[in-house]
């Protein structure tokens, strides 16, 4: 099975291409623009299903078929989408039922996208029957370069709770957990008076007078990706069936605004990873939150190479605030995807829109045309990427760990917890934000993965465990692991582990809390080494564990906060409170040093990662740096910058708000 679009040379640059939006007389000059820009890979079709099929089984592909001839002949590679996004208006009206429905029972409507329920076999049928149709028509033709299925599934609609889901839930639940009695077990129906005694007595989590249940709130999670996911692979499927040799996938959305979705068991069944990631404008450190996303696409891509589907040139239409891009901005963020194990990274979209929900989205060609600050910028990079072909297929170096669940996130977004204040998202982000600043690249990891290679592993908020032993040979055997609060608590049906916490890591951990205490908003605790946190504490003792810092103050005054225990021949920390910035840099600082691992530049500006080998052979290692502050860096470095074309004799300068990227040579 190929595994990356085919017949794309060097790095993949290009955007969404809708020409369903222009009049044909602007596609010729459309693709004269791509060529200028450099583009070699375009996605197409992706909200073209009502002009694909403009009645019930009847499909006019004549327009598609001039587009990518025009593309073909411009030498430019087209990603296919399937176009089964948002149904056309004729097929809700024909068959609502397609259409989803809220929790409070609300049935929604066509007029914008994704109006559609993961449920309806007459949806799927109709999906299915519009990819054949697709696969049939240009399973020949040279400009197919990979199949785009759908888009940015659970992006609107993540969950329906109809009578359809309703059914397809109890089957998911049958097949979980087999009878009725497990599933009450699992659930804990004895409280409130919940146990269930038919099967069709269980519903979604639909509106209720009060809190729901949480396992049931769980499983319906599950099973929410579980029917996407079911959806995208019968139209894969029938693609794969038609085209064995054209590759498979769709956009993810690993981004710091959604997590409907298992994307680590998503990213098994697409035959290449892409993802979909816009910055918040607002956000001054949206260069980190960029790079936390890369990190864990290639963490979802199992250290392959991966596709940036989408992202913006400038401002975005959906924000509070739209801002525009700075100078250079669209570059940096580029080349952060790109050092970060992007073999490609595409825009939404080609032109701006000139009408519809996304008018103001910006593009590769703004409004303005093509004599503008966005595709100047847009000509640099294309022009930039073809001097870097030789990077394209090549690997990240990463030597600190952190374990993502998605699962563990879906529990603790649950209402009724010990806080309000508590984001798993936020809560990973600070310490991924830590390691950063430390200048440490970092790889992100299922709770199943094996660690073993990585000299420590950071394991945030893992709140669904069943089992540590994984963990616990990791440590005997020598290796470093950083706890943190809300770890371990309960198993994965959400049942809490008696006799205190963390739970499932009491024993490896040395510790034991007998009672949470979270802050109030805007509390804050000092710590004896001069540290603080807000958030959360819990009133921890030290069984075993040494006792690295204490509360001064607050509502646990000599409480251990943070603890450390040697096991076998390996280190295990505790984190039992929200640690600030400072405490926060210390710490991984101090965990970095005992577990080996070197840090490198710092100071947050400078973002310097490594990838090795590929296509220019596999002892070959490509440094990229990126600037993200207002003066030049200095780096040291030998070997040629691909930029620029100059020679790196000892020492490299990143320019201000610029990018370097040097084939490296060995000294």
């Amino acid at each position: 099975m190929t595994t990356w679009p085919t017949g794309v040379r060097g790095p993949a640059w290009g955007a969404d291409y809708n020409p369903e939006q222009w009049p044909e007389e602007v596609w010729a000059e459309d693709v004269a623009l791509m060529r200028r820009a450099g583009v070699n890979l375009v996605s197409v079709g992706i909200f073209s299903w009502a002009l694909l099929e403009v009645e019930d089984g009847r499909y006019e592909f004549g327009w598609l078929d001039r587009v990518l001839d025009l593309l073909h002949e411009g030498g430019i590679r087209v990603d296919l989408a399937t176009a089964t996004a948002s149904p056309p208006p004729w097929l809700s009206s024909a068959h609502p039922d397609t259409l989803p429905v809220t929790a409070d029972g609300v049935r929604l409507a066509h007029g914008s996208r994704q109006a559609y329920c993961p449920s309806s076999p007459t949806y799927r049928a109709k999906a299915v029957a519009l990819a054949r149709a697709l696969a049939e028509r240009y399973r020949d033709h040279p400009a197919l370069a990979a199949w785009h299925v759908n888009n940015e599934y659970g992006c609107h609609v993540s969950r329906c709770y109809c009578d359809r889901c309703a059914e397809a839930f109890r089957a998911w639940l049958r097949a979980r957990h087999g009878t009725l009695d497990a599933l009450n077990e699992a659930w804990g129906t004895a409280f409130w008076s919940q146990r269930y005694t038919a099967w069709d007595q269980v519903l979604p989590p639909r509106a209720t007078p009060t809190l729901g249940n949480p396992g049931q709130l769980l499983d319906f999670d599950r099973f929410g990706s579980d029917a996407l996911l079911e959806l995208f692979k019968a139209e894969r499927d029938v693609l794969r069936e038609v085209t064995p040799d054209v590759p498979v996938t769709t956009n993810f959305m690993v981004t710091w605004n959604f997590s409907a979705l298992d994307y680590w068991r998503w990213a098994a069944e697409v035959d290449f990873v892409s993802n979909d990631h816009y910055t918040r404008a607002e956000d001054p450190e949206r260069h980190v939150d960029l790079a936390f996303s890369a990190d864990l696409v290639r963490g979802l891509a199992g250290g392959r190479p991966w596709l940036l589907m989408e992202h913006s040139t400038s401002a975005v239409n959906w924000q509070p605030r739209n801002v525009a891009k700075l100078p250079g901005e669209l570059r940096r963020n580029s080349y952060g995807h790109l050092a970060r194990g992007a073999d490609g990274t595409l825009f939404f979209q080609w032109r701006q829109s000139r009408a519809g929900a996304e008018r103001y989205h910006s593009a590769m060609v703004p409004h303005a045309g093509p004599d503008t600050k966005v595709f100047r910028e847009v000509e640099q990079v294309g022009a930039e990427y073809a001097r870097i072909a030789g990077l394209v297929g090549s690997t990240v170096d990463a030597s600190v760990a952190i374990v993502f669940d998605y699962d563990s996130w879906a529990a603790l977004r649950q209402p009724a917890h010990p806080t309000a204040d508590f984001d798993y998202q936020a809560h990973v982000f600070a310490y991924y934000r830590a390691l950063w600043r430390a200048g440490v690249t970092v790889d992100f990891v299922p709770p199943n993965a094996d660690p073993a290679k990585y000299p420590l592993v950071v394991v945030p908020a893992l709140y669904l465990v069943d089992d540590a032993s994984p963990y616990e040979r990791y440590v005997a055997e020598g290796g470093h692991l950083l706890v943190t609060y809300l770890s371990g608590i309960t198993d994965p049906r959400g049942h809490v582990h008696l006799g205190g916490y963390p739970g499932a890591f009491r024993d490896l951990l040395g510790v034991r809390t007998e009672e949470f205490h979270p802050l109030r908003a805007g509390e804050a605790v000092a710590l004896d080494d001069g540290s603080s946190a807000t958030v959360w504490t819990e009133h921890l003792h030290a069984d075993g564990a040494e006792v690295v810092a204490s509360y001064v103050d607050g509502p646990l005054p000599g409480v251990p906060a943070v603890t450390r225990t040697g096991r076998g021949a390996g280190v295990a920390w505790y984190v039992a409170c929200g640690l600030g910035d400072d405490g926060l840099d210390r710490l991984l600082r101090t965990a970095l040093d005992g577990a080996g691992v070197a840090v490198g530049p710092s100071g947050g500006e400078v973002e310097v990662v490594r990838r090795r080998g590929g296509a220019a052979g596999s002892a070959v290692s490509w440094l990229v740096a990126i600037n993200h502050g207002g003066r030049d860096a200095e780096l040291p470095a030998v070997g040629v910058e691909l930029l620029s074309g100059a020679r790196a004799s000892g020492r490299v300068v990143v320019p201000a708000g610029g990018v370097v990227v040097v084939r490296e040579e060995e000294v």
